[in-house]
Parts: structure tokens; sequence; C-alpha cells
């Protein structure tokens, strides 16, 4: 898809995506890294959050509102129920916090009530960990978690055969929309003459621990 090139080039130009050598959680030597933390500033941060609205529209999921897991998820919501807001869909959305308040409101969850079919928004999948809160806090509440919606998708073996995008599809049921994946990073690699360099090493490491394809 053309937003997931356009996304790509963004992630590269911010600083977000680069390439090197770098060590992964797993203990693999990775030739790019992904922080999406760094998008950092107003400008680069609309511009991801209008991605994450072309890629739900481009999804055709049926969705009744968006959630936010705590912390990357809070300011990432807010983002994206504006830009699909900007864009003619008017949702509501909620977050949570860490720590249940005992004062005031109370609770943990903040902004609308969680109710019918709800998209989880998050920056990556690794663990899973997010997801797995994500869908508990939902499911709690009587709604229906309706698929996660990720930047990246790094195609990547965890503990088994699988990817952890894979694991999350298996174990609750629910697709997963990632904005880009590592196959389209590499189509962007390999028509971009001044990263072209990078081209082998994230073809070799796709080759040791990638996963067949997306939607294996």
């Amino acid at each position: 898809m053309d937003f997931s090139r356009d996304f790509i080039e963004l992630a590269c130009r911010k600083g977000v995506l680069r390439f090197g050598s770098f060590v992964t959680k797993a203990g693999r030597n990775s030739p790019y890294f992904f922080n999406a933390g760094l998008f950092d500033d107003g400008v680069s941060f609309r511009e991801l959050c209008g991605f994450y609205a072309r890629a739900i529209q481009a999804s055709g999921l049926a969705i009744d509102m968006l959630f936010g897991p705590a912390y990357k998820g809070i300011p990432l919501v807010a983002g994206v129920a504006i830009r699909l807001a900007e864009a003619g869909t008017n949702l509501p959305f909620s977050f949570n916090r860490k720590e249940a308040k005992d004062h005031g409101e109370g609770g943990t969850l903040i902004g609308a009530p969680l109710a019918g079919r709800v998209l989880i928004l998050d920056d990556v999948i690794s663990a899973g960990t997010s997801v797995r809160e994500s869908v508990r806090i939902i499911r709690d509440a009587g709604a229906e978690p309706a698929g996660v919606v990720i930047a990246l998708d790094r195609m990547e073996r965890g503990k088994d055969a699988r990817s952890a995008v894979q694991e999350v599809r298996e174990s609750y049921g629910i697709p997963v929309v990632a904005v880009a994946t590592l196959d389209d990073l590499i189509g962007y690699l390999s028509g971009s003459p001044g990263l072209a360099d990078n081209l082998e090493a994230v073809q070799a490491y796709r080759s040791a621990y990638g996963v067949r394809s997306v939607t294996d």
C-alpha cells in the first residue's frame, strides 16, 4: 500500500527506523531498530496518527470505539481519534492508567465507557503483554475486542515458529493490522538507492528469523 511506503519513509526521516547492528530483547543481532517513541513532535506524530487512521480505514474492520493501553497507547488513541474524525469518522475512545485511582472518579479507565467492538491501538507487539491486558480490560467491561492496530509488524519468530502477531491472532481470534510490515520495509529498501546498502542484511535477517508471511 502507498501509505505503508510513506510511513516507512517518515520513520527513516525522523530516525524512528534506524539501520546498523542492534541486539533485540531475544538476544538476536538485528540490522534495524524501530522506536515509535521518537515520533516526538507535533508534525511527525500527526503524520503517524494519520497513517494509523488510513490503515484502519483500509482494513474494513467494523468497530465502535478505540482503546489505547498505557502508556504509549494513550497519546496514540487520542491522536488517531482526531485524524479519523477529520476524515469523517467520529469514534469514542478510552485508555487505562497503570494504577487504580482511589479518589475522584476512581478506577483505571479514562474516557468513553468500553462498549461494542473495541479496536486496540499500540506501537508494536513483542511479548504480547499489552494486548493481553487490553483484551482482559475490554472483556471485563462486557465489550468485545475487535482487533489490534500496530505501526510495524517485524514478522519475526518468537518462542516457536510463530511471530508475536500470529500468537495474538491465534490466542484471541482477532485480526492484527499493521501500518507496515517487514516485507514493506524490504520493498522500500529495494527502491531506495540511499539505503540499498542495508537491503542484504535485512533480507538475511528475514531469512533467518522471519515467518513465512504476514497472514500465516
